[in-house]
């Protein structure tokens, strides 16, 4: 299988070429408000629809899946919180191991009964070192995986676990400080980690205006995912896909 999606990224990454994605979560839009979220997306410049969450108890994975593809040509990638979040209908599939963590489950537990059912889809597997950050309160990713977050200012523990993901040879890195993070990963681990690493950096977690995405990206995110603040207020989306689409005509002109 051809690693679209991924050289995409990795593409956009090596000619500094901001990315955005808008992840959705299944048990926080109702049908009607996922249809005006995806008009919105159609609208701006937003480059994929994550979906996924910690926990799912009453949302409909395949579904929203489903839907999204049936409204909108932008590629679905699953960010999942459990193995049973898998959808045949997506484009793409982050591999996450939550590097930041000692869990065994998120390393490697979760991976082994979640393989044979990516398996037999016909989905892209992106092999992702994600790191979970203490960003001001326990979110839902940080309890349910049982771990210890890092420090959140302590950047050198960040981009050394970076790294050693490179040297596993996971091929992108993912930051996050969770859903309903109080504050966003900060520019410094941010610009560290850039530093450290050769691959795309994915920063997500607590990104509520389009001052703090723009910041976000100058530290040196390749792309950026927002959830909460897209569910909250809408124009956000359009917003930060207006900005990003600014960055990309002066580095493009650099």
């Amino acid at each position: 299988m051809q690693n679209t999606i991924y050289n995409n990224i990795l593409h956009k990454s090596n000619k500094q070429q901001k990315m955005f994605a808008v992840l959705i979560d299944p048990d926080k839009q109702n049908e009607e408000d996922l249809l005006k979220t995806i008009h919105k997306c159609n609208q701006s410049e937003v480059d994929f629809f994550f979906v996924g969450g910690s926990i799912i108890t009453h949302g409909d994975m395949d579904k929203t899946v489903r839907t999204i593809k049936e409204n909108s040509l932008k590629p679905v990638i699953i960010f999942p919180g459990h193995p049973e979040q898998i959808s045949k209908h997506a484009d793409a599939i982050l591999f996450l191991s939550l590097t930041s963590g000692r869990n065994p489950e998120f390393l490697i537990g979760h991976h082994v009964t979640a393989a044979p059912l990516i398996k037999s889809t016909q989905l892209e597997v992106i092999p992702t070192g994600y790191l979970l950050v203490n960003c001001g309160t326990t979110t839902t990713a940080i309890y349910v995986s049982d771990t210890n977050p890092i420090p959140y200012n302590n950047s050198n523990i960040a981009a050394n676990t970076a790294l050693a993901g490179e040297y596993l040879g996971l091929k992108i890195t993912y930051i996050d400080g969770g859903s309903g993070a109080k504050k966003c990963i900060s520019e410094e681990m941010i610009s560290k980690t850039k530093a450290a690493i050769n691959g795309p950096l994915i920063i997500g977690g607590g990104i509520r205006s389009v001052i703090t995405a723009k910041k976000i990206y100058n530290a040196g995110a390749d792309l950026i995912v927002v959830g909460n603040g897209a569910e909250s207020n809408r124009n956000l989306i359009a917003e930060i896909a207006e900005m990003k689409h600014q960055l990309n005509i002066v580095s493009s002109s650099i």
